[in-house]
């Protein structure tokens, strides 16, 4: 106990220690229950814009040429709060073992990338960047396989009644009608676009985001061997920063991708022979030109950025909030 005491006095408080928390100082149960309810409030919040997107990216009854705050209140007047939620309780409840999944494939990626490049002659920002990028990476890779059918399923409750679309009684309606006229398969429709394209996004939000933050907090003067640490707003303000930017730049990246995707898992009357991405791309290119692919992006916009922002604050408490107690004293 005596040795204990000494080593916590004696051992300086590192000035960036809680601003990069990695997956050995972890409680992971209360990682992940945490995280499970902050990350559900952080949905809520966002799912409206979710919602006013994906419909302005399907409609071709004049929605998709209206602006996003024309189309949210469009929603409300025909049906209320609830239509701006629509699909809201699948996605929370279904999300819950996807974020177990992405969280901890996340931080054990990026701790073994960090721990087999600590002695190598990368600057420290290019080596955060490149550990949080293939961290983003892989991440994204295996949260695809859970993800893309819950996507599949609650883009097709937010769309419901719209003009190439089925109303559906709940989401087991949405699944028994998928099985049933494309089998296995239609549940992962754009599975191969989503991990192709969205994969290198992740590994570009997450590689931008850390180096980002890590050259913010040199360039304010902060190291690691400091005694003085940063404070809470601070560490908030610097890392909703690295957020908001890194969506921001996705936002603009992958928005024509997101719409053909988002148009190839909800369209019904897709013609004869089953839907494509190329047969996708070219119906919107024929609809409204190059401009097309770009349905949605304001909601897109404000989407990511906000969630890019919240999010990563979100992520950063839920981790401060998560260190074993008796790594604590050393944070």
């Amino acid at each position: 106990m005596a040795m204990e005491t000494e080593v916590v006095t004696t051992t300086p408080q590192l000035a960036l220690s809680d601003t990069d928390i990695n997956w050995d100082r972890l409680d992971k149960t209360r990682f992940h229950i945490i995280g499970a309810i902050l990350f559900t409030a952080q949905s809520a919040f966002l799912h409206p814009t979710a919602v006013v997107k994906t419909r302005m990216q399907v409609a071709s009854s004049g929605l998709s040429n209206m602006k996003g705050i024309s189309v949210f209140t469009h929603i409300i007047k025909s049906d209320g709060i609830p239509g701006i939620f629509r699909g809201f309780g699948t996605s929370a409840i279904g999300s819950m073992p996807g974020r177990v999944l992405a969280l901890t494939s996340l931080e054990m990626s990026k701790d073994i990338v960090l721990k087999h490049t600590q002695a190598t002659d990368i600057p420290e920002a290019s080596r955060i960047g490149l550990a949080n990028g293939v961290a983003g990476m892989v991440s994204n890779l295996v949260s695809c396989v859970y993800f893309v059918p819950l996507d599949v399923i609650c883009q097709r409750l937010m769309v419901q009644g719209l003009p190439g679309t089925s109303c559906c009684r709940g989401p087991f309606d949405v699944i028994r009608r998928v099985l049933h006229a494309e089998g296995f398969r239609g549940l992962y429709r754009g599975f191969g676009l989503t991990a192709v394209t969205q994969s290198p996004a992740s590994a570009l939000w997450w590689g931008s985001y850390g180096a980002a933050q890590h050259i913010i907090w040199r360039s304010s003067g902060y190291k690691d061997d400091m005694e003085k640490k940063p404070s809470h707003v601070e560490m908030v303000t610097v890392q909703a920063t690295a957020g908001m930017v890194a969506g921001a730049c996705s936002s603009v990246i992958t928005t024509p991708i997101d719409t053909v995707k988002t148009r190839l898992q909800v369209m019904d009357n897709y013609g004869s022979g089953r839907p494509s991405v190329l047969k996708t791309a070219r119906t919107l290119l024929k609809e409204d030109g190059w401009w097309g692919f770009y349905r949605g992006f304001g909601p897109r916009f404000l989407n990511m950025s906000l969630y890019g922002t919240t999010m990563i604050v979100t992520y950063e408490l839920i981790k401060r909030l998560s260190v074993q107690p008796s790594l604590s004293s050393f944070a």
